[in-house]
């Protein structure tokens, strides 16, 4: 119910940080925490700027076309929280959740997250607050912690060439079903799937697989003809438990010509022969039971590998070794003209970020236990399994399961609900309802003989054995793993918690994160993730949640995802909001997967083709074709707007074809059109459908609506304006709202098809925006998109003079970000926009957005969240930068002799050998303006060679011995 205001504050609004209304500093301090400026401070920035209030820089920046009339209102919030309010309330709602014992399996397991990586990892603002590693120079940890994940995967795997994670299982599966189909030339479009997967996996293949024209048909590839198709994937071990034998499907398919894909378990790969041993050429699977909670369906990092031969078709991002300019080696993201930004509608992928938190602390799970640890838990798995065989058949119970690793398919004909019920109600397990006649049991880390025992109560047969004293039946020739895996110096060298403390800890201090500087990515927004946001993700009432859970046993849960769906539903001015979609890109499929749905209901099954300014984030194409759209560009004009003419003649053209619209608003260039709403009607009046990227939404919060001035659907960031944390990569959650009309088509309404495996994606990082809307009230959440509009504004005069503006509004002004121009003065000087990146290390700094959405820019956004203090440093670093171009531009040194281009300079470069440069080893490692005591971060490795890396691809550990320098 709606909350009302306390006795002693006024119902509404933060401090009055802005206006100077609202209730007492101190009353409801949240806001002054998250948002970084004060009030005297705002009028320092005015003034700079040249606005006498911050009302009209807003008035004169965002167009009154799509102003909001009136002020933002949160249903149920009539004001914001404090803190401790906030965690009082989340306690509240995690006690209606009843986490009984799981033992439902399908994908999702309890198990145990060691508590230093728990407290070093998941909830160190070293990590979580960590953005993709784009700038390899200053992301050396997370790039070796991701390059452990990849080697684990390949190791477990067999197969030598793996990604820096995926989403989910599921759609790591239809990641792999697209890279066959890329794969097999000329064959029927038709992939195959083992009757024996898990049943979310097929939900999502078969969502991907239609709009592509794929047929996916279930088959038993042990029993049945294979037949002609261009893949074939199989659970390994089966989601009934069973393990089987992948030899003779792997070489049926190949005789068809197709790819053989298995969907494996990690853990059990441990005890059975890896798929690449057994021939497969592509292995999926979930690492949510290396030490990742199951959350209630996610964040889990998901895994892909395959052969050599298809590494340029690989989804999502590979780490990869290079060197640099020393000869050092040296991490970096390897064969980056793959991404979707570069090749759009060609793209292999829309994948953006995936689950790098999760990668990294699965990666770190193994590494804490190493092969053996990780060898035991599986046999402990296996041995609860085993045991509950023997006893259920000694009982005369049926077990479907012949080949065991540790799940168990039960047959009781006509009695599975009356088994389920009496599970929970006398023994508080749960069991997974296969069918009326079968049960399935899976067992964890985290279970013990007492479950075993219990079991037997429940099926009514005698308790004679300990799972420790059994003597396990042999595996089936050929499935037993002889192998060696994870035989790598790094998964044996850290088994004391003072070593995993130490090795963690020096991999974060090779980074730069939020927790050391400001971070002033375009269209990425780094904003604070504050402490109290993220402390009720570790809760057990919200972490042990099966996503397949009984419904009234998750009731808390359930409460976060609607609270979230109904906020973001009133900040958006939609109708309709789904959370299902577990990053920005599934967000965007799943929008235009519903306009796909609305024009098909009508009959319009001709609507297919979707217009994209050039201008566009590159995902935006990639997902377009992903739903089974034609992609026609849309001009954009030299001022960076759509261009009305083009829009309106492509409109015409297309009338009777056009099924929508993507745009960005405000734009990828970093401005809010003045022409947004006539682009609605242009594209309505041609009897399309307007989806609108809400990836810039944090400069739209509580000004304007895309819901009330034309848009249709739109995905949100939840991970950009809503505090989730970056964690090097992700996790991210993409929920995506849309218009009444359209609503019937979002991901979890009526027979609507998934989006990704978990009903509710990854529900258990919504705990981190409910607290965040929570802490910020309406009134708060309205500041910080002002203050965030403030800031980009602040930075782009201060700059002006000194780097042009690419695109401003009408006014001159800029939205929440600005793109700065260099390539005038790398015509006059030679000096890049990849040498002021590079510089700008040596001054503590993340560079900007390199090179996107224009070539020779920096794209910089520095939030709500940075303190003037903070935006004069990057300032007064980019002017520094700039007098040591003026010096190229002089001709007092050659670009390639100067700073800018040796840049950066590792203390190793300082300490040791001649010194042959033309300026000082004190110029090198202190810009003007850097504060010795207080801000030097000395970078790894000096500028890393991209080439290099790309013509020698590593994607694993290499040897110790090759560390030598």
């Amino acid at each position: 119910p709606p909350r009302g205001p306390r006795p002693d504050a006024p119902a509404v609004g933060h401090p009055g940080l802005i206006a100077g209304k609202g209730p007492d500093v101190t009353a409801h301090p949240f806001p002054t925490r998250h948002i970084g400026l004060t009030d005297d401070v705002v009028a320092e920035m005015l003034a700079v700027l040249g606005n006498d209030t911050l009302d009209a820089l807003i008035d004169a920046t965002v167009p009154k076309s799509i102003r909001q009339t009136e002020p933002l209102r949160l249903r149920g919030l009539d004001r914001p929280d404090a803190e401790d309010e906030v965690l009082a309330a989340l306690r509240d709602v995690a006690a209606k959740n009843h986490p009984l014992t799981s033992l439902i399996g399908q994908g999702y397991y309890g198990t145990v997250t060691p508590p230093v990586i728990l407290r070093n990892v998941l909830e160190n603002p070293s990590w979580y607050t960590a953005y993709t590693p784009y700038q390899p120079e200053i992301s050396q940890g997370r790039l070796e912690a991701l390059l452990n994940f990849q080697t684990m995967v390949a190791d477990l795997t067999g197969l030598p060439l793996t990604n820096a994670s995926l989403l989910d299982e599921g759609t790591a599966a239809a990641e792999a079903m697209s890279m066959a189909r890329r794969a097999v030339r000329g064959g029927p479009d038709v992939f195959l799937v083992d009757t024996d997967v898990h049943p979310q996996t097929l939900a999502v293949l078969q969502t991907r697989a239609e709009p592509s024209g794929i047929e996916v048909r279930p088959v038993d590839p042990w029993n049945d003809d294979v037949g002609e198709a261009f893949g074939l994937l199989m659970q390994y071990p089966g989601t009934s438990g069973e393990v089987r034998d992948l030899r003779a499907p792997v070489q049926a398919i190949a005789a068809r010509g197709g790819l053989a894909v298995v969907a494996a378990d990690p853990l059990a790969l441990t005890l059975l022969t890896s798929p690449g041993e057994q021939g497969a050429d592509i292995v999926v699977g979930s690492t949510q039971r290396f030490g990742v909670p199951m959350w209630f369906g996610g964040p889990h990092a998901a895994y892909i590998a395959t052969r050599d031969d298809h590494k340029r078709s690989m989804p999502g991002r590979i780490v990869g070794v290079s060197v640099d300019t020393r000869g050092r080696m040296a991490h970096r993201l390897a064969l980056q003209t793959r991404e979707q930004h570069i090749r759009r509608e060609r793209a292999t992928s829309n994948i953006c970020t995936a689950q790098v938190l999760l990668a990294v602390a699965a990666g770190f799970y193994a590494i804490y236990h190493g092969p053996e640890g990780l060898t035991d838990i599986a046999e402990h798995c296996r041995r609860l399994a085993e045991t509950l065989k023997a006893e259920l058949v000694d009982g005369g119970v049926e077990v479907e399961t012949a080949t065991v690793f540790d799940t168990l398919t039960v047959r009781v004909p006509h009695r599975a609900a009356e088994l389920l019920a009496k599970a929970r109600a006398e023994e508080g397990l749960l069991l997974r309802r296969i069918d009326d006649e079968r049960i399935g049991i899976a067992f964890d880390e985290t279970s013990r003989q007492q479950e075993v025992e219990a079991l037997c109560r429940v099926f009514g047969v005698a308790s004679t054995r300990n799972h420790d004293a059994i003597e396990l039946p042999a595996l089936p020739g050929g499935l037993a793993r002889t192998s060696d895996f994870m035989t790598h110096p790094v998964f044996h060298e850290h088994r004391s918690e003072t070593a995993m403390m130490r090795y963690v800890r020096h991999l974060a201090s090779l980074d730069l994160a939020l927790d050391r500087t400001m971070i002033p990515l375009g269209s990425c927004t780094m904003k604070l993730n504050a402490a109290v946001e993220l402390e009720a993700i570790s809760w057990h009432r919200l972490q042990a949640v099966h996503p397949f859970a009984p419904a009234d046993t998750t009731v808390g849960s359930q409460q976060l995802v609607r609270d979230v769906e109904r906020w973001l539903a009133d900040i958006t001015g939609y109708d309709a909001v789904s959370v299902q979609p577990n990053a920005g890109s599934q967000g965007e499929l799943a929008g235009l997967l519903a306009i796909r749905g609305y024009h098909r209901s009508r009959g319009d099954t001709q609507r297919t083709v979707c217009l994209i300014p050039s201008s566009a984030h590159g995902t935006n194409a990639a997902s377009a074709v992903m739903a089974g759209m034609r992609v026609v560009v849309v001009d954009t004009s030299d001022g960076g707007q759509i261009d009305l003419e083009d829009l309106r003649a492509k409109a015409a053209e297309h009338a009777d074809t056009l099924a929508a619209i993507m745009v960005t608003y405000p734009s990828t260039f970093g401005v809010f059109e003045a022409g947004i709403v006539e682009v609605c009607e242009v594209v309505h009046e041609h009897g399309g459908q307007v989806y609108l990227d809400g990836a810039n939404l944090n400069a739209l919060v509580g000004l304007g609506q895309p819901g009330r001035f034309g848009a249709d659907v739109s995905h949100l960031n939840l991970h950009k304006t809503f505090c989730i944390p970056h964690g090097g990569g992700g996790p991210g959650v993409g929920p995506v709202a849309a218009r009444a009309h359209l609503a019937p088509f979002l991901p979890g309404s009526s027979d609507v098809p998934a989006i990704s495996a978990a009903p509710h994606g990854s529900a258990g990082i919504l705990p981190i925006p409910w607290a965040y809307i929570r802490l910020m009230g309406a009134e708060g959440l309205t500041d910080a998109t002002r203050m965030a509009i403030l800031n980009a504004n602040y930075i782009a005069a201060r700059l002006a003079d000194a780097y042009p503006v690419v695109y401003t509004g009408e006014a001159g002004t800029v939205a929440h970000e600005a793109i700065i121009d260099l390539r005038e003065i790398t015509r006059t000087s030679g000096v890049t926009a990849e040498d002021v990146a590079k510089r700008l290390i040596d001054h503590g700094f993340h560079a900007p957005t390199m090179s996107f959405p224009v070539a020779g820019t920096l794209m910089v956004e520095p939030t709500e969240s940075e303190p003037k203090d903070e935006l004069d440093r990057f300032v007064d670093a980019m002017l520094a930068i700039r007098d040591e171009i003026a010096a190229v531009e002089a001709g007092e040194i050659a670009v390639e002799d100067s700073p800018l281009r040796r840049a950066p300079h590792p203390a190793e470069d300082l300490l040791t050998g001649e010194w042959d440069r033309r300026y000082t080893r004190e110029e090198a490692a202190y810009p003007v303006g850097v504060r010795r005591a207080v801000d030097k971060y000395w970078p790894p490795v000096s500028r890393i060679d991209n080439a290099y890396g790309d013509k020698n691809l590593v994607c694993s550990c290499p040897p110790v011995d090759s560390y030598d320098a």
